[in-house]
């Protein structure tokens, strides 16, 4: 195996992931702190990465991505011309004083770019009770996630063993939250009584706002959007979790297309704060403000961003975890970078455990997805990424994958 050392490592993993959180900026598709919010609270980083360049110092990572970029030729690694000009204004992040935020005594405060509480969103739409469709992990984390928060939840499958299954699971995590004294019986039982499964869809009649959570399969949820465009009242919002699919298409298949919107948990819903909500071009104002008033609501962290392919998370988390392949495939042992960016970037997981954990075809999807969105030759999927999908290694779901389970 190539020889390299840790901090080599991670350097040729991290880089590119933090030039690219720099274009996205640039390109205005997300605001600085809603990227940092979406990579702390998406994969559990410690700091996002407008943050880390900042405590990096943006020369010293402006002068390594160059070096980089001369001895690869590789785009991703040509420093973004905001970083550049931020070098040249003297905004070398922490050290200086101001980066890509302000700095006071070695800690982020407040500036013109920061949100304030009047910027806080509210409900614009009465939301009273949710629908939710579908009986999968996702879903039924979903319907939980609401249920706890005080709502009355209609969800829907497509048979009474399925919505049995989603009532079992909802109990038994909040057997596990009686144990740990964060609940009651009574606070269970409340919860249980917010719940009513039905195996047909005209149930969501009189909802507020839907929450599809079906399987990434676009056709499928065509037909569902324009099934629930049919069922649902007037002024119903129709949001979906997807995580990949164009969102724009499905509010085409409405007559409401104003009223469609992402809404994109992450799994484990239940566990994880993050909520991607994603707005088309032609979503209401006030109906995006209302999903994020209702996130707030939920307990979740709210981020903002448009209908383009990976979202925040997944367009600055799976070129890095593509990245980690290819250098494997170069010759560096995987379980050496694992322990590497471990070691030296604080991320809770290398990115062969965390392929693994998300399993390697879905990975391969949305690289997919990504390289056809964006056309970036570094984004084209690395071939063993190919060979172990095409061998059944999808990861923990299969007992292999880059690493094995027992």
């Amino acid at each position: 195996m190539t020889q390299t050392t840790p901090e080599q490592i991670s350097s040729a993993l991290v880089l590119p992931y933090l030039n690219h959180a720099v274009r996205m900026y640039e390109a205005g598709y997300a605001s600085r702190d809603d990227i940092d919010a979406a990579m702390r609270f998406g994969c559990g980083y410690a700091a996002g990465p407008l943050t880390v360049l900042d405590e990096l110092g943006l020369d010293v990572v402006r002068d390594a991505l160059a070096a980089r970029f001369a001895e690869t030729g590789d785009n991703l690694h040509k420093p973004a011309d905001l970083l550049e000009r931020l070098v040249a204004e003297g905004r070398l992040g922490r050290a200086a004083g101001r980066g890509f935020h302000t700095w006071a005594d070695g800690a982020t405060v407040a500036d013109a770019e920061s949100p304030s509480a009047d910027d806080a969103p509210a409900l614009r739409h009465e939301i009273r009770t949710v629908g939710v469709v579908g009986t999968g992990t996702m879903a039924s984390g979903i319907v939980q996630v609401f249920a706890q928060a005080g709502y009355d939840v209609v969800f829907v499958g497509r048979s009474a063993d399925k919505l049995d299954g989603v009532v079992a699971g909802i109990a038994k995590a909040l057997d596990k939250a009686i144990e740990k004294g964060r609940l009651d019986d009574a606070g269970k039982a409340a919860v249980l009584a917010r719940l009513t499964g039905a195996t047909q869809r005209e149930a969501l009649a009189e909802v507020d706002i839907v929450v599809e959570a079906i399987a990434e399969d676009l056709q499928l949820k065509l037909d569902l959007f324009a099934d629930l465009d049919r069922i649902c009242k007037p002024g119903a919002i129709l949001t979906t979790t997807t995580s990949s699919l164009p969102i724009t298409e499905l509010a085409s298949s409405t007559s409401r297309p104003e009223f469609v919107i992402g809404m994109h948990f992450f799994n484990p819903a239940a566990v994880m704060k993050l909520v991607e909500v994603v707005t088309t071009t032609l979503t209401a104002a006030e109906v995006d403000e209302t999903v994020r008033a209702l996130t707030a609501k939920v307990g979740k962290v709210a981020v903002s961003c448009g209908d383009r392919a990976g979202f925040i998370v997944n367009a600055l988390l799976f070129p890095y975890l593509n990245d980690a392949i290819k250098l494997h495939e170069a010759g560096v042992d995987l379980v050496e970078i694992d322990e590497a960016v471990k070691a030296n970037t604080g991320h809770p997981m290398g990115p062969f455990a965390l392929l693994d954990v998300v399993g390697n075809d879905v990975s391969l999807a949305i690289q997919k997805e990504l390289f056809a969105e964006f056309k970036e030759p570094g984004f084209v999927p690395a071939a063993l990424l190919e060979q172990v999908v095409a061998e059944g290694r999808l990861g923990r779901k299969t007992k292999a994958g880059f690493h094995s389970y027992a």
